[in-house]
């Protein structure tokens, strides 16, 4: 088997025909609960349904998380430690520990420098449904957004600060490394606009390298690629698109080893995506890359863009908005929503959870459960595996930009089509999806914010009452936090509205659900 193999894979065994991912990720869930449950951490490795039955012990990680401020992050250390002793890495016919991989010999990758056409100065505005949102305009929305629930404040915040401040944009001091540099929800554009210094790494693939230099060549920044031969100064566009890029997954430790090259301080965003058990791969590849550079250079920042589809410890306020809304839901939604209900033995419009659980802080803190069952325990693995080093880094010191991004239109959501539906139904439910488009503007100045403000949460020095109140500060769920029901109970009803809309008579009845 291990002849066939090439780069980073999922553990496997000489019993196994091909590696069970629903089998390590038990048993990284497992050894991640352990100090805090024992018992529930020996039910996890029995767990015979993990595919459905997965949201409720990473719901257990965060109950469990909030009680003290050492909890979570032993949590994350026991979780990390087993990823890194789990999984495989193949070169040359050969097995490795991911925790061994950056002591196998590298080939040398060679940089390539281009630099953007544009003169033009760094400038910040969101697009929102057609229109260009700048100066008052945008702080407008910004507070709409606040007063619906759609952000939280520290994210209005937030992006006011960055309005105020367009001279933070000047990026031409700083390092960025984009891993999945051309991913749609990535802040690939905007760098491009804000002169930064942009280490980019994504597939050799010429569609993929095609999209960067072209974004690169329109901008005003400068571009490092990695490339496995040296070109020549005068090597075409055509050569580029060909020879560029590196591989997360193959390449791990050439990766780290042409990074820590660098002389300047390096801000990483692990941007990457692939699809199924792919996305935990590539999610353990660049931990693996972040953790190594980290160590070799330690003023190293991190950025990760967590998903509004998880379970996280959120604020006391956020709990009692969700009471709110469910107790002040109209007579026709009380109606809908309670029969169908008892029809599906409480399946359906499960109440969300308002139970506070108290921390030895001295404050209390909710669990907003927004897992969605159909994107599976890979994708929200692969998340948390972002979430315990972000949570872990920052514990020891380091600056980490962590922000929840708001629920995107992008490709690899739409092509679901039960999601695609369910965005477009999610406005019954008070939720909103955005754009691709608006996400980057958004996400991309809150980045810059992360690192030019020194009273972000992004900041070391900056005191958080807990460590989870990283996750909370600068959120845009869209909504999703302060909904009335657990969400993925509604979910179905969102899709079909959204098939439905505008189409059927039963977009009427349906629409009866909101206030």
């Amino acid at each position: 088997m291990s002849s066939t193999l090439e780069g980073l894979h999922f553990p496997s065994s000489a019993a196994q025909q091909k590696p069970s991912t629903s089998k390590a990720g038990r048993e990284i869930i497992a050894e991640a609960l352990a100090s805090a449950d024992h018992a529930l951490a020996v039910q996890v490795k029995q767990e015979k349904n993990w595919r459905k039955q997965y949201p409720k012990y990473f719901k257990a990680l965060v109950e469990h998380g909030i009680a003290d401020a050492v909890t979570p992050i032993a949590i994350a250390e026991a979780g990390l430690n087993k990823a890194h002793h789990s999984f495989e890495f193949y070169r040359e016919g050969q097995k490795h520990l991911l925790k061994d991989v950056m002591d196998l010999e590298a080939q040398q990758l060679h940089t390539i420098h281009l630099t953007g056409e544009s003169d033009a100065a760094p400038e910040w505005y969101v697009p929102y449904r057609g229109q260009k949102l700048q100066g008052e305009a945008l702080l407008k929305q910004i507070q709409k957004w606040q007063d619906e629930g759609t952000v939280e404040a520290s994210h209005a915040d937030a992006l006011r600060a960055a309005a105020s401040h367009p001279e933070w944009f000047d990026l031409s001091d700083r390092t960025v490394v984009l891993f999945g540099a051309a991913s749609e929800a990535g802040p690939l554009t905007w760098l491009c606009k804000w002169k930064a210094n942009i280490a980019a790494v994504d597939l050799p693939n010429s569609r993929i390298w095609g999209k960067i230099l072209d974004t690169v060549k329109q901008g005003n920044a400068t571009l490092y690629a990695p490339c496995t031969e040296p070109l020549t100064a005068d090597a075409s566009e055509a050569e580029l698109k060909e020879k560029l890029g590196a591989n997360l997954l193959t390449q791990i430790p050439e990766i780290a080893k042409w990074l820590i090259q660098s002389e300047h301080q390096l801000d990483l965003a692990a941007i990457a995506y692939l699809d199924g058990e792919k996305h935990v791969r590539v999610s353990m590849a660049m931990d693996a890359i972040m953790q190594y550079v980290s160590a070799q250079k330690p003023d190293t920042s991190l950025m990760y863009m967590c998903t509004p589809t998880d379970v996280y410890a959120v604020p006391e306020e956020v709990i009692e908005a969700s009471q709110y809304k469910f107790q002040h839901r109209s007579k026709a939604q009380q109606m809908i929503s309670g029969s169908l209900s008892k029809l599906s033995r409480n399946y359906f419009f499960k109440q969300n959870s308002h139970r506070l659980i108290a921390s030895s802080n001295g404050k209390s803190y909710g669990v907003a459960d927004c897992l969605v069952v159909e994107q599976g325990p890979n994708y929200a693995l692969a998340k948390r595996i972002q979430q315990w080093r972000a949570t872990l880094a920052r514990q020891n010191g380091q600056r980490v930009s962590i922000n929840i991004a708001p629920s995107t239109t992008t490709h690899s959501v739409t092509k679901n089509p039960l999601l695609k539906a369910a965005f477009n139904g999610a406005s019954l439910f008070d939720v909103e999806a955005f754009s691709p488009e608006t996400t980057n503007a958004i996400m991309a100045a809150l980045w810059v914010h992360d690192l030019r403000n020194p009273e972000s949460a992004a900041n070391p020095e900056v005191k958080l009452e807990h460590p989870l109140e990283l996750m909370m500060h600068g959120a845009n769920h869209g909504g999703l936090w302060r909904v009335a029901y657990l969400a993925r109970t509604a979910l179905p009803f969102a899709a079909l509205y959204g098939f439905a809309n505008d189409k059927l008579p039963l977009s009427k009845v349906l629409s009866k659900l909101q206030k």
